[in-house]
């Protein structure tokens, strides 16, 4: 992934992110499989595909908390 994808996926929403974790999950089994069987010959490709899914969950992570200590601040302010 491209720092410029990676700054394209910041801006995204929580419900976009899960929804590009779930696909690169499943391609994440599918090249698993392939790798085992033989058929794909780039092994590095589920490698790279890990390190995607860790930036996508991180963040995931990193706007759920943004939205918690929003919510505090909110809170705190009434």
């Amino acid at each position: 992934m491209k720092t410029k994808e990676f700054k394209e996926l910041k801006n995204k929403e929580v419900k976009d992110l899960t929804k590009m974790l779930n696909e690169r999950k499943n391609s994440l089994r599918k090249i698993v499989l392939e790798i085992k069987t033989g058929s794909e010959k780039n092994i590095k490709k589920g490698s790279n595909i890990r390190k995607e899914i860790a930036k996508i969950l991180t963040l995931i992570k990193e706007k759920n908390i943004i939205n918690e200590i929003t919510k505090e601040k909110g809170k705190e302010e009434k």
